[in-house]
């Protein structure tokens, strides 16, 4: 009974230590629209899948972090809908729509299983495998482990690739690039067609998004900064675009959502973790060049250390007619927030 009772005393005393490291959520922080139901272990990172026949039954998936972990689907009420067969740790998700398998096009939800060193891929919006037990990444290095994930559809063919990410690695070449193509059999398999992106060596890089219509991809080095580069492997360029955001964050630099307009503005909107807020940047850039990032704005939110982010500018009718930013928030739950009322932030803040 003693060691019980000192075993109890140590836990309290270590969860306490670490809650009072996280900052309180703001006085001023904006109120979710939906709190989701609560997953069995851990949220980690969500993506929007637009239904394109009725954009108002669009689904969040999102993963559930841990060993016996699995990716989920949740409707625009935040009910979940479905999930995927157990997984060894899902870490990120994104989502990419009409990839050819069998001579039809499949829209699919591409995660990191990192206790596997795989992708993994699921048909869309039933998530059901189609990999045949998952793509080995990082074949042959020494550092492995995947976690974060975006997905690049290439606009003159349709090809699909993934851009994957890793808990270390080595500067210059810590991301991998793959083809997502058909084996002929109707399983998805991958081929690394590139290697880049630089690295500060301070944590790890998790945080990753695309800009398909822009052609850009976007990743964040953990407490240094966000870097940017070209997304197509074709244009065989791995020139650096862009290194912001250096001196805007508490500490770490994590989820990056971006919200698309027609007109190619927008928002990037990127985890300013420790702050338990949203740092905003121009998604066209500033000063008529592309590639200057300037802090527009930073948006309190209700999430507590948030990971992972998506947003959509698409009407989903309801609360969402201009839109929907989904978060993770510690407690095992994703948050999704009216667009307007971040939009009604940023003007106000904006210079």
């Amino acid at each position: 009974m003693k060691n019980k009772f000192l075993i109890a005393v140590v836990a309290l005393i270590t969860f306490s230590s670490c809650s009072d490291k996280l900052a309180p959520v703001r006085k001023d922080a904006l109120k979710p629209t939906i709190v989701t139901q609560k997953l069995p272990h851990d949220t980690d990172d969500p993506a929007i899948w637009i239904n394109p026949t009725d954009a108002s039954k669009s689904i969040v998936v999102g993963t559930d972090k841990d060993t016996d972990g699995g990716l989920y689907a949740f409707d625009l009420q935040g009910k979940i809908i479905t999930k995927s067969e157990v997984l060894q740790r899902p870490n990120n998700v994104d989502i990419a729509y009409g990839l050819l398998l069998n001579g039809k096009k499949v829209d699919v939800a591409v995660v990191t299983e990192r206790e596997r060193n795989m992708l993994r891929i699921f048909s869309l919006p039933d998530l059901q495998p189609l990999d045949n037990g998952g793509i080995p990444v990082f074949d042959g290095e020494a550092a492995r482990d995947p976690m974060g994930i975006a997905l690049y559809t290439r606009a003159s063919d349709k090809a699909i690739f993934a851009v994957v990410g890793r808990k270390n690695g080595p500067s210059g070449s810590y991301l991998w690039q793959y083809e997502l193509v058909d084996n002929g059999q109707g399983i998805v398999t991958g081929k690394v067609v590139r290697k880049f992106g630089n690295y500060s060596g301070k944590k790890e890089i998790e945080a990753i998004a695309v800009d398909n219509e822009l052609g850009y991809v976007y990743y964040c080095d953990e407490q240094f900064g966000v870097r940017k580069y070209y997304a197509d492997p074709a244009k065989n360029d791995n020139t650096e675009l862009a290194l912001f955001g250096q001196k805007d964050f508490k500490s770490d630099h994590e989820g990056i959502a971006i919200y698309k307009k027609q007109d190619g503005k927008g928002y990037l909107l990127i985890s300013n973790q420790q702050a338990n807020t949203f740092n905003v940047y121009a998604r066209e850039g500033e000063n008529g060049n592309p590639n200057e990032h300037i802090r527009l704005a930073e948006i309190p939110t209700s999430t507590i250390e948030c990971d992972g982010a998506d947003a959509t500018a698409v009407n989903l009718g309801g609360s969402f007619q201009n839109g929907l930013f989904v978060a993770m928030s510690n407690g095992m739950t994703f948050q999704y927030y009216n667009w307007d009322t971040i939009q009604k932030i940023i003007d106000s803040q904006k210079k």
